[in-house]
């Protein structure tokens, strides 16, 4: 019989006392901020905002990034931080988030903004500054405080975000623990202890932090796994696809959940589709060179780290391919674990499909997010407004995009309707509670008061009437 592991009781509760320590601060705070005025929490979010846009500020964010974690580019991540706080504040400004926010008179009822209390937030460290800065905005206009618990590679752009963060609430006379975060190193049983003792988990990263964060017992509400698919029928505009597609799959060495993963093409624009990739820079491998590709990424026929948002330059070196490009791309007819390119790749890998007709490529997409990826999104380009519907009424995804970069426009962009976000609900596809972009509205409260109205109860006619004139009574 094996005895009781005491060692890892003590570090167990030497954690949750760590962690109580820095909850507790961030419970006096924010009893304190969820009585300022909306004028004053507003200014608060966007002090936070400014913290990341600020261009030096954002600039070494972005080198601290690429430097410590090893993921991505510097130039893209500079984009990235600017362009989806940007889009953020300008979402939330104006947006009513403390005290009376609605009235309905007709119904009697009042809603009432209240705050969730403390934020815990599990942040990865593919976007180690975009992603926190997103929640900390978010948290901070909901009347909230926050705790971050950054992944190891991501910790130094989250210490020097919050060094930013704090410098920005001192100039608006809010307090600084508001927003914190856990000390290095960042343990499993730190970030376990956070999870319990916040009242509201807002995680994105691993699957193994999105399970822990929905089994924590604290309210939760974290993200599925990406691996979008963009169809393309002979319809579309080919040149636009590709250097959409390009541009998307290519973009901080797609370190983004929401880059194309596959693209499953029509047969009457297969040939033509690959030669608009290839003039984007993509550049098709043969049977070998797949194979030393597939040996690099998918070792034991699991995604490795070796090639993860890493440039299609440095990927070529690692998996001795001699030819290069902007991005690769791998033909592929099966889906699933004996088909590892079907999956996420988060690498400027592209998978390329061809498929008879639209029936065939709809049938592809879905055998694809069996595998992985179901109820992020999909995308397609094409004239022909009827794939679109049948997508939006029979896949299981939260987002259907039309005609776009979709890592581009799946978090929001200026040119839709999506909330600015660098984290996708999944919903019950793809094991998640909520199935928006998360956004300020999933980081509040709603009290609603209920009025006595003149009373209006309907007949059986009034409820019935069709129902029992075609079926009977």
């Amino acid at each position: 019989m094996g005895g009781r592991d005491t060692a890892g009781e003590d570090k167990g509760r030497v954690a949750a006392e760590q962690v109580a320590a820095i909850v507790a601060r961030a419970r006096a705070a924010q009893a304190a901020y969820a009585k300022w005025p909306q004028e004053r929490v507003d200014e608060a979010a966007f002090a936070c905002g400014w913290a990341i846009m600020k261009p030096e500020n954002n600039r070494l964010l972005a080198e601290l990034a690429v430097r410590d974690s090893g993921l991505g580019n510097v130039e893209d991540k500079v984009a990235k931080n600017h362009r989806k706080t940007l889009g953020l504040l300008r979402d939330i400004a104006g947006v009513k988030t403390v005290g009376v926010i609605a009235e309905y008179p007709e119904k009697g009822i009042t809603e009432i903004a209240r705050p969730v209390g403390v934020v815990g937030a599990i942040t990865p460290s593919t976007n180690p500054g975009a992603t926190p800065a997103n929640m900390i905005v978010n948290a901070l206009k909901c009347a909230n405080a926050i705790i971050l618990a950054p992944s190891p590679k991501g910790y130094s752009t989250g210490e020097k975000l919050v060094e930013f963060v704090h410098e920005g609430l001192a100039k608006v006379g809010a307090p600084g623990d508001l927003v914190q975060l856990l000390p290095a190193p960042v343990t499993k049983l730190a970030t376990h202890a956070l999870m319990r003792q916040c009242d509201l988990v807002a995680a994105t990263g691993s699957r193994a932090n999105i399970r822990a964060a929905y089994s924590s017992g604290t309210p939760a509400i974290g993200v599925g796994a990406g691996n979008a698919v963009s169809i393309v029928d002979p319809s579309a505009d080919l040149a636009d696809a590709a250097a959409k597609i390009a541009r998307s799959k290519t973009f901080d060495n797609a370190t983004s959940c929401s880059s194309e993963n596959a693209v499953v093409i029509l047969a009457p624009a297969y040939d033509a589709m690959l030669a608009e990739l290839a003039k984007q820079g993509g550049v098709m491998l043969d049977a070998a060179e797949k194979q030393k590709l597939a040996r690099l990424m998918f070792p034991d026929g699991k995604l490795g780290p070796a090639a993860t948002a890493q440039s299609a330059e440095r990927i070529a070196q690692l998996a001795g391919i001699g030819r290069h490009g902007r991005f690769f791309m791998v033909a592929e007819t099966g889906t699933g674990p004996s088909c590892p390119f079907s999956g996420e790749k988060l690498a400027p890998v592209l998978a390329v499909y061809k498929a008879r007709d639209f029936d065939e490529a709809f049938a592809l997409a879905s055998r694809i997010y069996d595998y992985q990826g179901k109820g992020h999104s999909v995308s397609i380009h094409t004239r022909d407004e009827a794939q679109v519907r049948r997508l939006g009424m029979e896949m299981e995804v939260a987002r259907v995009i039309v005609n776009q970069a979709h890592c581009i426009a799946t978090g929001g962009s200026f040119d839709n309707g999506l909330p600015f976000s660098l984290s996708m609900g999944c919903g019950t596809w793809g094991g998640n509670s909520f199935s928006d972009n998360m956004h300020w509205r999933h980081f509040l409260n709603i009290t609603r008061i209920a009025r006595v109205i003149p009373e209006k109860v309907p007949t059986e006619a009034e409820i019935f009437g069709a129902f029992f004139a075609k079926f009977g009574r």
